[in-house]
């Protein structure tokens, strides 16, 4: 099928390359009329915290009961109560209350002026803030857009200094650090290739799988609930796996070009090999992210679906825009000028200077690219082609002779990188997730700059206090209630209690309290004081009372989901795992290889965990990659999960099905490891290298989700591709010998067959093997 489909678009090239531009121009075309709707709701139906907003909600008039809100914070050299300095802050805010999304605002002159305005230490006075509620429902791009047309009102008085806090009204710049994984893209496909034009090919592939894609995800945000941020971990998926995928492709198309096949043929006898195991490999990863629904929190499922979206399309443009492209190509993907070679790597440069902000860079590059095409017509030594070194027979090369070293000592190399693994996830053990706060913002931002004038003014927990609010009857009840305010202030992490306030003064339906711990909201003793609160705290005051005092608030909120989250964890790595077993038990007929794959598969990204558990949560070295101390966000986790697993199957199945190809074929379970990873260890460590590149690039973004995806993904990779694939595969595999592919008969009768890479298609033995050229340049 994926041969004849193969043959189909090589014949109608042009058709399907115009269809898929049209795609491509159409979907953007319509996404950009249509706009995107980017939110998230961090309420949880059943949940204290959110039956403490809704009684919030249906009892305050002034609009606090909503969890989505910003901050416009003063600071004035005066007063905040100076008549001159009221009039303006007044004024400003009766312009932010007329902005369309405003649903309220509270000033610090109104009835809960009195929390708003610093009241202790030198700053007492002069630091204030005003709170901005927005509608439950408002995507980030209109937050945004608000945060900015406050920002506009802002006057310029000598005195009076004005900051935007809140994630809402941050400045989010659109990530560029695509551009630098790009760039070095580019120089390892030309390193790997040798071939400008084979070169092009995968990464013309991501970049239409993801441009379709991305313009899938703003569609779909105006389906389901969408995060902000889906678009970027779109883009980061698409573009790894869209170059990987291309790349195992045409790797094997110009393997059947030297042995002797035509265009025609070679793309079919591809796409009926690398192709079947690309739609196997982006399938599971599919299927991983697809499992995120069974976290049963909206954002989440919508983050998994948008990104599988995205993978899907990518497949798509693998399994027909490349074959399209290859026969536009021909003979000619192996023929490579100098002029063209130099070029590239100009274009590398000036996508560099793109991805650094850097527009001399950009500049240079481009004119140099230019510039070395157009002298390439002239000067004799741009004319030449490139020449190639002859490929070295597969069992003298280097991963001949390593699996060999690592073979001879099994036991010895299985332990010891089992040890790096198990030692690298230590730190998993203290793993703790949570939201991050604005103190992970630069310096130099608005929102770092606000945070700091709460935290002087306010101190550190008053930039995520904690409600609490109850539903009462009458006054006599709410006197009842003033035993909240002692038991909670006797609490050693509160630093202060306002309230109770009740909602009418002469006849009571709810009460609120504010409480502003001693701590922020990302620290762990807040969530400790959250969880005090409900379980240790108020249930005797509510026993003795009869009320029920909710504790609410975005930080018991954010309590709320990262809680509910860790408790779904083990049903959605418990789905992915057991759908990973069953793949690769009837992908390659055993029961052992899966086990194995499993583990090892846990091991990497255990270790990768790790990492991520010491950079971000820890903040060792911090001052190198600029990342504040702070909880791991409760969606990375599952993320990383799904599509590493996701593309780790891609490696395993294309270096185990050329190891049970041998096997089959000469029976020697210890020779066919050996020529298996021969050869496979080129394109794994090519496809592996545009990975760690492209999703390591990502630790340049300014946002720290974005590092903090970008780290993962590549270490993750980086470990899979190395540590296992190099030494953990080939020593277990050596200790287990035939026994890695044993399968009860029983079993092996009720399994559906499925041959992945074509295997009957074209799979010449060593003696019969094809001459391939070294893709290193002289």
């Amino acid at each position: 099928m994926f041969g004849r489909l193969g043959a189909w678009c090589h014949d109608r090239r042009r058709l399907v390359v115009v269809v898929w531009i049209v795609l491509l121009v159409a979907g953007n075309g319509i996404a950009s009329s249509v706009g995107d709707a980017y939110r998230q709701d961090f309420s949880l139906e059943g949940f204290e915290s959110t039956d403490g907003f809704a009684l919030v909600k249906s009892n305050f008039d002034d609009g606090s009961g909503s969890p989505v809100s910003g901050q416009v914070v003063f600071e004035v050299e005066t007063s905040i109560n100076d008549p001159a300095v009221r009039t303006k802050v007044d004024a400003l805010l009766a312009e932010v209350a007329k902005l369309d999304g405003v649903t309220a605002v509270q000033s610090p002159y109104g009835p809960a002026g009195a929390f708003q305005v610093a009241r202790e230490g030198p700053k007492a006075g002069k630091i204030a803030y005003a709170t901005v509620n927005l509608p439950e429902d408002i995507d980030f791009t209109t937050a945004t857009a608000i945060g900015k047309k406050i920002r506009a009102l802002v006057p310029e008085e000598p005195g009076l200094r004005v900051e935007l806090g809140g994630f809402l009204f941050a400045e989010f710049e659109p990530p560029s650090a695509e551009l630098f994984g790009l760039a070095f893209a580019v120089i390892i496909l030309i390193v790997a290739f040798g071939s400008v034009l084979a070169m092009g090919l995968p990464v013309a592939v991501a970049l239409f799988g993801i441009g379709i894609g991305g313009a899938l995800v703003v569609l779909a945000s105006n389906l389901i609930e969408v995060p902000d941020f889906a678009p970027f971990i779109g883009l980061m998926i698409g573009l790894g796996v869209g170059i990987d995928y291309a790349l195992l492709i045409v790797t094997r198309y110009r393997e059947q070009l030297h042995a002797g096949h035509d265009v025609r043929e070679s793309i079919g006898i591809a796409m009926e090999t690398a192709g079947r195991s690309v739609v196997f490999a982006g399938a599971t990863v599919v299927i991983s992210l697809l499992g995120m629904l069974l976290m049963g929190i909206g954002f989440v499922g919508g983050l998994g679906l948008t990104a599988s979206l995205t993978v899907a399309v990518t497949i798509m443009a693998s399994i027909t825009f490349l074959p399209a492209l290859l026969g536009f190509a021909g003979d000619n993907i192996e023929r490579t000028k100098w002029r063209g070679l130099v070029a590239a790597g100009f274009v590398a440069l000036a996508l560099v200077g793109a991805g650094l902000g850097a527009p001399a860079l950009i500049a240079a590059g481009a004119a140099l690219a230019v510039v070395t095409i157009v002298a390439g017509f002239f000067v004799p030594a741009l004319k030449g082609d490139v020449t190639h070194k002859p490929a070295k027979p597969r069992r003298e090369t280097a991963a001949y002779r390593w699996s060999r070293v690592i073979q001879h000592r099994p036991w010895t190399s299985a332990i010891a990188a089992s040890a790096v693994l198990l030692v690298l996830a230590l730190p998993v053990l203290g793993l703790r997730l949570g939201f991050s706060d604005e103190s992970n913002f630069a310096e130099d931002t608005t929102t770092k700059q606000a945070y700091n004038l709460i935290v002087e003014g306010f101190g550190k927990g008053s930039t995520g206090p904690v409600y609490l609010v109850a539903e009462v009857d009458g006054a006599e009840q709410v006197g009842k209630l003033l035993a909240v305010n002692q038991a909670v202030a006797a609490d050693a992490d509160v630093a202060a209690v306002l309230g109770p306030q009740p909602n009418d003064a002469s006849k009571p339906s709810a009460v609120r309290w504010l409480v502003t711990p001693k701590t922020g909201p990302q620290d762990e003793a807040t969530t400790e004081l959250v969880n005090r609160l409900r379980d240790d705290v108020l249930p005797p005051i509510e026993q003795a009372t009869g009320t029920q005092v909710l504790v609410s608030g975005l930080v018991a909120g954010n309590v709320d989901m990262s809680q509910y989250m860790t408790q779904r964890l083990p049903v959605f790595f418990g789905a992915v795992l057991a759908l990973s077993f069953l793949l690769l038990m009837v992908v390659f007929r055993s029961l052992l290889v899966p086990l194995k794959a499993v583990v090892m598969n846990l091991l990497s990204i255990g270790a990768a965990y790790g990492v991520l558990v010491a950079l971000f949560q820890w903040g060792w070295l911090g001052s190198v990659t600029g990342v504040s101390p702070g909880p791991i966000e409760p969606w990375v986790p599952m993320m990383l999960f799904a599509i590493v697993f996701g593309l780790s199957m891609d490696y395993e199945v294309f270096l185990l099905s050329r190891v049970r190809e041998e096997w089959r074929r000469t029976g020697d379970s210890r020779t066919s490891v050996a020529d298996g990873l021969a050869a496979t260890a080129k394109v794994i460590t090519a496809a592996a290298a545009i990975m760690v590149v492209v999703f390591g690039s990502f630790m340049l973004e300014f946002e720290r989700t974005m590092k903090m995806m970008g780290t993962g993904l590549a270490v993750a990779i980086l470990f899979d591709a190395t540590i296992v694939r190099m030494l953990l595969v080939p020593a277990t595999m050596e200790l287990l010998g035939d026994r890695n592919w044993w399968l009860p008969a029983w079993l092996d009768r009720i399994l559906p067959n499925l041959d992945v890479e074509g295997h009957d298609v074209a799979a010449a033995p060593l003696d019969e093997e094809p001459e391939e050229l070294e893709p290193q340049l002289v």
